[in-house]
């Protein structure tokens, strides 16, 4: 099993930058993905950003150009540098990972993201 813990999030203006982090731990032998979720009120659960084991990222258009992921192996944490935030990045962010052969993805609780205009 994996335990994922987050943080960082918070209230800024529009234009800020946040960090999130997300510590794994567990059987952190088994994650070979790592990334970001967001789910804004209303909306579906989409894919932010993810990172492999071996670097390869992934990202939403909506977040290209102002989203860095980007992982510790060591530490086992993810991180997401989020610059340029926009209103509409206000969302709950929740970190996943997904399992290097078959197995059930994990999630963390949640961290709320909000932006202001």
């Amino acid at each position: 099993q994996v335990q994922l813990v987050e943080s960082g999030g918070g209230l800024v203006q529009a234009g800020g930058s946040l960090r999130l982090s997300c510590a794994a731990s567990g059987s952190i032998f088994s994650i070979n993905i790592m990334g970001w979720y967001r789910q804004a009120p209303g909306k579906q659960r989409e894919l932010a950003a993810s990172i492999s084991r071996g670097g390869t990222t992934n990202y939403a258009d909506s977040v290209k150009g102002r989203f860095t992921i980007s992982r510790d192996n060591a530490k086992n944490t993810v991180y997401l540098q989020m610059n340029s935030l926009k209103p509409e990045d206000t969302a709950v962010y929740y970190c996943n990972t997904k399992p290097l052969w078959a197995g059930p993805d994990y999630w963390g609780q949640g961290t709320q993201v909000t932006v202001s205009s």
